[in-house]
C-alpha cells in the first residue's frame, strides 16, 4: 500500500532522515519506535507530504505521491493524525469532524458523521462542545475521528497516546484494533513501545534518522536490546 524508498529529510541544514526505506503493506498496522528526537514524526510528515524529501521516492497504492500537495495525499487516502492533537480549539466538535470531510461529497457527511460517533460515542457526546475545552483523550479522539471522515484507506497516528493517564492509552489502544479489525492500514508512531509492539504486525526502529532494527512486533518486544532501550528490561 505505501512504499517509502531512500527519502532524506533535511531541517536547514541538519540531515534528520537519512536514506529511509520501508513498507506498509494492505491490512496491516506498522510501528515506528525511538527515542525522542530519532525522527518518527519527521517520516510521516514527509510521507504526508508536509516536508519534502531531497531524492528518494513515496508511492502509495502504486502511484508516486512524492510531490504531491497534502490535501491531494489526503484525497488519495492517506490521512495524518499529527503529534499533539492539533485540533481547531475554538470550533465545535462537530465542525472538527466536518472540516475533516472537506475531500468528501457533502450528501455522505451525516453518514460519516455518525459512523464516527459510533466509533467515539463521547465525541457524540460533546459534539456541541468547543473542542478546546475537551480533555487531552478527547482531543485524541477527535483528532482520530476527523481524520476518519476522509475515508483513509491508510491511518497515520503520530503519538496518540502522548500525555495521557494509563486508563486513557489502554482505551486509545483498543480504538486502534477497532479501526484495524474495522479494515484500515495503520502506520503507528509512538514513545510507548510496550503498547506499539503489542497491536503491530511489524515495527521498525528508528536511532538518529536510520532504522536500527526491523521485525514483528512480536520480535522485537522480546528482543533483550528494545527490552533494555524501550521496555525497562
Amino acid at each position: 500500500m505505501l512504499k517509502v524508498d531512500n527519502i532524506n529529510t533535511y531541517y536547514g541544514n541538519i540531515h534528520a532522515i537519512k536514506g529511509i526505506s520501508f513498507e506498509v503493506n494492505d491490512g496491516e498496522i506498522v510501528t515506528l519506535i525511538g527515542a525522542n528526537g530519532a525522527g518518527k514524526s519527521t517520516i510521516l510528515k514527509t510521507v504526508s507530504g508536509l516536508l519534502r524529501s531531497k531524492g528518494g521516492s513515496i508511492s502509495f497504492l502504486g502511484q508516486d505521491i512524492s510531490n504531491l500537495a497534502p490535501d491531494k495525499i489526503v484525497a488519495r487516502g492517506l490521512a495524518h493524525v499529527p503529534e499533539g492533537r492539533r485540533v481547531f480549539l475554538r470550533m465545535t466538535v462537530q465542525e472538527n469532524l466536518e472540516m475533516g470531510a472537506y475531500t468528501q461529497p457533502s450528501s455522505g457527511i451525516p453518514a460519516d458523521l455518525e459512523m464516527v460517533y459510533e466509533q467515539f460515542p463521547r465525541l457524540k457526546e460533546r459534539s456541541k462542545q468547543i473542542a478546546g475545552t475537551l480533555s487531552g483523550g478527547e482531543q485524541q479522539m477527535l483528532a482520530m475521528g476527523r481524520a476518519l471522515m476522509s475515508h483513509p484507506k491508510l491511518l497515520m497516528l503520530d503519538e496518540p497516546s502522548m500525555g495521557l493517564a494509563p486508563i486513557l492509552v489502554e482505551q486509545i489502544f483498543e480504538i486502534i484494533k477497532s479501526l484495524h479489525k474495522a479494515g484500515t492500514t495503520i502506520l503507528l508512531v509512538e514513545q510507548n513501545a510496550q503498547m506499539a509492539l503489542s497491536v503491530a504486525d511489524r515495527a521498525y526502529v528508528l536511532e538518529t534518522g536510520r532504522f536500527s532494527l526491523v521485525g514483528t512486533g512480536k520480535e522485537l518486544a522480546e528482543s533483550d536490546q528494545i527490552k533494555k532501550a524501550y521496555l525497562g528490561g
